[in-house]
């Protein structure tokens, strides 16, 4: 009884809902007539009517339902009227009638087509960008409500979405990207057949200045590869990894969703993880966090699913291999098993777009690939191993980058290779790279790796191997091989992570890691590379419990000199070595004074006259700085002295022989300056002096001769410095060769040369004894005593008076002989008031003295 009383119900209220539809139709038939008209205000009121008699009267959904598919053909003609507002009010009241009719499929046979050529066609003949909008999200409802339904108008709906998706109005492309993610997975079984139809379209748009528009077209690429046939992924790939350098974190968050959803989701995934591995990871290092803990998450997620897929072909790694390495970077967090598999079993593809993007020509993208390399190799671990030649080659050519940050990068990547592969194995390929640079333009880059490189290695692994880095960074083609500053800078930073890493144990490799700083110090011209160069040199002593610099001299002199002997004869102005020696010889202060058995063979061999004259003078240069503290430095131990006459007879002396030419005047100026050095120093005796007299006086009276103002102000301190040291001992033969060229150098062009070459006749009287015969040198006496007056009357009133007091010194040694030249020229004199001086103190001298004399 019940079901036959509600039968009758249901009958009864059909019955009424068709009755009330008939109602309707009956009273829009006048306004469906109006549809018709030709004037556009009728057709506007009635299209207002027919939405105010239908949707917005509320009728039952079986009524609408009725009323719908009597009006829908009508309906859809007004979509093309002229006027903008019946259009407007059409897509408004399809719009409805679809939302509010239990079956709007029904309407599907009339309405796609309609749409279809409507906003589908090539060109698209709906002006007004807003309507274009209402028809676009129609078309996302119909998507909505009916489902598969659509499925037999697929084409309809791919070509509407193709011209949409490029449509001008960005809130329509953004309308139809949303739409297509909606019709992707509603008929996912036909949606692939003309997926790829889409692809074009969103490239087009995929890079539209409006974020919104980027995020929507990412999202709805995502889902067109998702539900596709996967035949378009290489396509969209590269559009997407640019959309990783995007500005607005929005769309890189978008990319990283789109790319983690495909390697979880996508049916294809395995045939791609090479290509979207690196999407993926690239974004592990963002720099918003949401979008790094995102990136994280999904990976995460991605190595958990591969890792329980392939559960039965890892199954021993999984049970064996979850303890991290010793020496895991304490910093990060150790990937998942599944991850690390991942990366390992795709690095070979990977490494070769690594090498390729790390030199591209824009600066984000080799600034993403070098942040990328450090992920894979943290991933990689010690399987990166059978990839290492052309990782280094990688390195190498980044790290001449001009982009500090991809420089940067690259070095901690190095880093990593320290951590995970094993010392012999870096070091044979490493080392061979140094000893002979690929690119000779950059030759530095194989050495910034190794820094690098072993910076990542642990002390207990690295200690086997420091004498074989310290040899192989001390040969000349390494340590001498280049004098950039870049290079040193490397040169001198693999040292550093040597010494900061084994400290003591670099113990073994002292020798060569010194080697190396000297090199340094000697090749740098900037200040500051020198100064970290001694700074090294100071913690290799401290690293091995030395006090001092010198301390570890003492330690290495006699290797040291043994290693610059080996090649002085073939030294010349260009080698390093002379350089080397000067660092050695200046940096070990008193130290070298112990090893000059071994020091002076050196310096006579590559001092010899017949050796390059500018190798010559540096290395006089050199000495005149230790002999003028000789004391400190080459006497320290009170033995130069024993050399010290050899080191004048058979260095010093044969590179003041004249030569004709600037640059043999050159040598006998430094090597007069090194004779000055000896003199003042104390480093030779008087004795010594009067032995070598014979040899010695020509060659610096000659020096007097010199066109060179600074040879002959050398010579003439020089003469000082000998007669002041052997005071008396020089016979009177000796010393009336001296003087004739110092009163030559009176009438000197240079005020300086004059000065000195006074002082030195002042000291030649200072040096005559009661031996010295005035009556037997009284020609001398007198040619001495007229060049002097001949002074006394010079335009500078200090000569006057410095002439003065040597003739007053002078007249002591024959005053009868004095007093006759001064009154011979007294009267020619400007200033007879010097002679009246001179007279006046020749009369105060004892007449016992003056008597002797004219005897």
């Amino acid at each position: 009884m019940p079901v036959a009383i509600t039968t009758a119900k249901m009958a009864a209220m059909a019955t009424g809902d068709e009755h009330a539809s008939s109602e309707v139709l009956r009273g829009l038939a006048r306004h469906l007539n109006c549809l018709n008209e030709d004037n556009k205000a009728t057709r506007k009121r009635a299209l207002e009517a027919i939405k105010k008699e239908t949707v917005d009267k509320g009728l039952s959904s079986s009524a609408l339902q009725e009323v719908f598919s009597s009006l829908i053909k009508p309906l859809l003609k007004c979509l093309s009227d002229p006027m903008e507002r019946c259009r407007e009010t059409t897509i408004a009241v399809l719009t409805e009638f679809i939302r509010c009719v239990p079956k709007p499929e029904e309407s599907l046979p009339y309405l796609m087509p309609c749409l279809a050529q409507r906003f589908g066609e090539k060109e698209i003949l709906e002006p007004a960008e807003e309507l274009r909008l209402s028809a676009v999200e129609m078309l996302t409802l119909i998507v909505e409500v009916c489902g598969k339904n659509l499925a037999p108008y697929l084409s309809e709906v791919i070509n509407i979405l193709q011209r949409t998706i490029v449509d001008p109005f960005p809130d329509v492309k953004r309308e139809s990207c949303k739409c297509t993610v909606n019709f992707a997975k509603c008929v996912p079984e036909h949606f692939h057949m003309q997926a790829e139809c889409l692809i074009k379209p969103l490239m087009l748009t995929i890079a539209h200045q409006h974020t919104r528009v980027r995020v929507s077209v990412i999202e709805a690429t995502g889902a067109v590869i998702q539900h596709g046939s996967g035949k378009k992924v290489d396509d969209v790939l590269s559009h997407l990894a640019q959309r990783l350098f995007d500005d607005s974190p929005q769309v890189r968050k978008a990319v990283t969703a789109v790319v983690g959803d495909w390697l979880l989701h996508f049916r294809d995934r395995y045939s791609y993880f090479h290509k979207l591995i690196p999407l993926l990871l690239s974004t592990i290092n963002d720099e918003i966090p949401e979008i790094r803990l995102l990136a994280v998450d999904l990976w995460k997620q991605v190595g958990a699913q591969w890792e329980k897929e392939n559960e039965d072909d890892i199954k021993d790694k999984m049970d064996f291999l979850l303890t991290p390495p010793p020496h895991y970077p304490s910093e990060v967090e150790r990937p998942g098993l599944g991850c690390r598999e991942l990366v390992v079993r795709n690095l070979g593809k990977l490494v070769p777009a690594i090498t390729h993007d790390v030199t591209d020509w824009l600066v984000p993208t080799r600034v993403k690939t070098s942040q990328l390399l450090s992920v894979l190799l943290l991933h990689a671990e010690d399987h990166c191993i059978q990839h290492l030649p052309a990782l280094l080659a990688t390195l190498y050519r980044a790290c001449t980058d001009s982009e500090r940050d991809v420089v940067n990068n690259c070095l901690a990547a190095a880093k990593l290779i320290g951590t995970f592969v094993p010392p012999p194995v870096f070091l044979k390929l490493l080392l061979d790279h140094v000893a002979s640079p690929h690119s000779s333009s950059h030759p530095w880059a194989p050495l910034m790796v190794l820094a690098a490189v072993l910076g990542g290695c642990s002390r207990p692994l690295l200690k086997p191997h420091i004498q074989q880095v310290a040899n192989a960074l001390a040969q000349p083609d390494v340590c001498q091989g280049y004098q950039q500053v870049m290079y040193l800078e490397q040169l001198l930073a693999c040292v550093d992570v040597l010494l900061h890493q084994c400290e003591s144990d670099c113990s073994s490799g002292s020798l060569q890691l010194l080697q190396v700083l000297i090199t340094v110090q000697s090749f740098s011209t900037e200040p500051q590379l020198s100064e970290k160069a001694l700074e090294s040199v100071q913690f290799l002593c401290k690293v091995q419990g030395l006090d001092s610099v010198m301390e570890l001299y003492r330690q290495h002199m006699g290797q040291l000199l043994d290693w610059l002997s080996a090649s002085v004869n073939t030294w010349s102005s260009y080698s390093p070595e002379r350089l080397q020696l000067h660092i050695v010889v200046i940096q070990s202060g008193p130290v070298i004074g112990e090893f000059l058995s071994q020091l002076m063979p050196l310096l006579h061999n590559c001092l010899q006259p017949n050796r390059d004259p500018e190798m010559r003078m540096s290395i006089f240069t050199m000495l005149a700085k230790l002999l003028l503290d000789a004391n400190k430095t080459l006497d320290s131990q009170g033995c130069f002295h024993d050399d010290s006459e050899r080191f004048l007879s058979d260095i010093l002396l044969p590179n003041l022989v004249w030569h004709a030419g600037r640059i043999a005047a050159a040598v006998r100026t430094s090597a007069l300056s090194c004779l000055l050095a000896v003199l003042h120093g104390g480093a030779i005796t008087p004795g010594q002096l009067i032995s070598l007299e014979e040899r010695m006086h020509p060659l610096v009276l000659s020096a007097l001769e010199e066109d060179s103002q600074m040879s002959r102000l050398l010579a003439c301190r020089c003469l000082c410095s000998i007669l002041r040291l052997t005071g008396t001992s020089l016979h009177h033969e000796a010393l009336n060769k001296i003087y004739p060229e110092l009163l030559k150098r009176l009438d000197d062009s240079s005020e300086e040369v004059r000065g000195v070459a006074l002082q030195a006749v002042g000291l030649w009287f200072s040096s005559l004894t009661k031996d010295y015969n005035p009556v037997l040198c009284g020609a001398h006496l007198q040619l001495l005593f007229q060049q002097l007056l001949l002074h006394l009357d010079d335009p500078d009133s200090s000569v006057q008076d410095q002439v003065l007091e040597i003739l007053k010194k002078g007249s002591s040694v024959h005053p009868a002989l004095l007093k006759k030249e001064v009154e011979a020229v007294r009267d020619k004199q400007r200033r007879p008031v010097y002679c009246d001086q001179l007279l006046q103190h020749i009369s105060s001298l004892p007449t016992e003295s003056t008597a002797s004399c004219t005897e």
